[in-house]
């Protein structure tokens, strides 16, 4: 069975340790159930079949149940918070918590840097900057930030880049990397829903804070169809992909803008019971 710190949904690792459990032994459900000390002989199926889920005390009789302790334990727990969190700010703080204690027990979690990266615009914007200010201080490259950001947060964010391998240091000068950072699991997906949030913010104000000669806002309100919705998806990836490309070849950056491609709807299906 692989580690806990490889784990970000609780429900899989208690399937795969009762799977493993019944491997070796003549384990069930049923007497998973009864050591955690539940009453009800199938309640931790329905818990891993999402069908219900742990309080905070059923995760403390859960994880003891299955020989956790100490950092585990800890660990465990920590993903009951995060996959049954109610909301985003929620899981961010969860997921956050399990990091730190990864980090404490010096162990990564896989897509925690991904995670790390996405949470915050900050680490995007000092990793385009940083390499055009040469010898600059983290005071200097926070001043440039239309946004307010901290010297303390920019030399957070040069010493994570440089430590996960996104950033280089020559001496006093930065140089970007090939590498990027991807993720699947849902954690990250949650830091980008954070990111797509602050750039929404950050657009905003834009168009109060910037001449149009400096920004560049349009849009379209229009009828589709489910298969001409699909159709316009990939003509936008196929743009961003362009986009992209100009980018990479730029012969310098004077300023880092910020492109958002939104595609949303504004009334629900025709038929949809909306109540």
């Amino acid at each position: 069975m692989k580690p806990i710190i490889e784990y970000h949904d609780y429900r899989l690792y208690m399937q795969d340790y009762c799977n493993e459990r019944i491997r070796v032994s003549a384990f069930s459900w049923r007497e998973f159930s009864r050591v955690s000390g539940f009453s009800s002989p199938n309640y931790l199926k329905l818990v891993c079949d999402g069908k219900t889920r742990l309080s905070s005390r059923g995760a403390e009789m859960v994880g003891a149940a299955m020989g956790l302790v100490g950092f585990e334990l800890e660990y465990f727990k920590k993903m009951v918070t995060y996959c049954d969190a109610r909301n985003d700010q929620e899981r961010k703080l969860a997921f956050d918590a399990m990091l730190d204690l990864a980090a404490s027990q010096k162990v990564k979690i896989v897509d925690g840097e991904a995670f790390r990266y996405f949470e915050s615009w900050v680490h995007p914007v000092v990793r385009e900057l940083a390499p055009v200010m040469e010898g600059a201080t983290p005071g200097e490259i926070a001043k440039l930030c239309c946004m307010e950001v901290s010297a303390s947060d920019v030399r957070e964010s040069l010493d994570f880049m440089v430590k996960v391998g996104l950033l280089k240091k020559n001496g006093k000068a930065y140089e970007q990397t090939d590498k990027y950072l991807k993720g699947t699991s849902g954690a990250v997906s949650v830091a980008l829903r954070s990111m797509h949030r602050e750039m929404a913010a950050f657009a905003e104000k834009a168009v109060d804070e910037f001449a149009l000669s400096e920004r560049n806002f349009s849009g379209l309100i229009m009828g589709l169809s489910a298969e001409d919705y699909e159709i316009i998806v990939q003509k936008i990836k196929a743009f961003r992909k362009e986009i992209a490309d100009i980018a990479l070849k730029s012969r310098a950056t004077e300023r880092v803008y910020r492109l958002n491609l939104q595609l949303f709807p504004l009334t629900w299906k025709k038929g949809e019971n909306n109540d």
